[in-house]
């Protein structure tokens, strides 16, 4: 299954979701709906809401909940790339000026701040108490994720267990939260609940360090992002810790230096002192690790269209360009 077989799928509800962030990214202060206007008009994979909706769907819910729920999740995530585009100072996002530069850094700070009372608003029109733990739990553990990230940042000495914890945190748990809830939604048996936040889990380990690879052989016109952004902010990324850990001592050497200076000036000699280990196969194969670990857990789910609409998701998280 492709990526839009996969959202024709749940084509309505996906419909239904985009007009709910519109509906709700309404407000009388003019900023926040000029901002917000620019937020939904650059698009985005909104791969964490359409998995909501899949996960409620693969363990049989059939009512309409899910819609406002996949639009929590997709609120809380924006909310999280306004942020990290000020920490990162970023520029470009999806091939676009970012928020921050076009409105600077309080308007993209507050804004994101009103995404995330936003998506507590509606958690708390969903009645159900689950759900605001299952979120708020999330949300606490991204902000620890970004703090980690924080303190990784110019550390040529992070190693992949400290890296992986960050992803853990940052990334990979709203896609959890996002599989969790639609099997909350369903009343799945607990098996199938932890099954479906298991896949989650994996699926978003996957999806970041398929990033992370991305980030040092991608075309820029297709991720929208400029090759070695995450070296420019000084981020050592796993494919950055392998090359250290197997690479000459030159190179080692090289690219330490250029993590914990920061800037991309030598972007093209950390290119290829990269290109001349294994660590972008290295990290792919890590990331391949992880998809399979989701297709696993899937398991526990009975055979259905939206299961081996996960499944499929789970093989397009580690192939795609972009």
């Amino acid at each position: 299954m492709t990526l839009d077989e996969i959202r024709a799928l749940v084509a309505d509800d996906f419909a239904a979701v985009d007009r709910c962030i519109q509906d709700e990214l309404r407000s009388d202060v003019v900023l926040i709906q000029q901002l917000g206007a620019y937020l939904v008009a650059g698009g985005g994979k909104r791969l964490r809401p359409l998995l909501v909706l899949l996960a409620a769907g693969a363990v049989g819910y059939r009512g309409a909940a899910q819609v406002r729920l996949a639009a929590v999740i997709e609120f809380i995530h924006t909310a999280t790339l306004l942020h990290d585009d000020v920490v990162d100072a970023s520029a470009r996002r999806r091939g676009r000026d970012t928020a921050n530069t076009l409105w600077g850094n309080p308007a993209a700070v507050l804004t994101g701040d009103f995404l995330y009372s936003r998506a507590f608003q509606l958690m708390a029109g969903a009645g159900s108490m689950r759900v605001m733990q299952i979120m708020a739990d999330a949300t606490n553990t991204i902000a620890e994720g970004e703090v980690l990230q924080l303190l990784n940042c110019h550390d040529a000495g992070v190693d992949e267990a400290r890296y992986l914890e960050v992803v853990r945190r940052k990334t990979a748990t709203l896609f959890e939260a996002g599989a969790r809830l639609g099997a909350v939604l369903g009343a799945a048996p607990a098996a199938q609940e932890q099954a479906l936040a298991g896949y989650g889990l994996a699926l978003g380990n996957a999806f970041q360090l398929i990033d992370d690879v991305l980030d040092y052989e991608a075309d820029p016109v297709e991720t929208g992002k400029d090759l070695g952004d995450d070296l420019a902010e000084g981020k050592p990324t796993l494919p950055l810790i392998r090359a250290m850990a197997v690479g000459r001592p030159a190179d080692a050497a090289l690219i330490r230096g250029a993590i914990e200076r920061g800037g991309a000036d030598q972007l093209d000699a950390v290119l290829a002192a990269v290109r001349a280990t294994d660590a972008l196969e290295y990290t792919r194969a890590a990331a391949e690790r992880q998809a399979q670990a989701a297709r696993a857990a899937l398991g526990a789910l009975p055979d259905s269209p939206q299961r081996r609409a996960l499944t499929a998701l789970a093989a397009i998280a580690v192939e795609r360009r972009a």
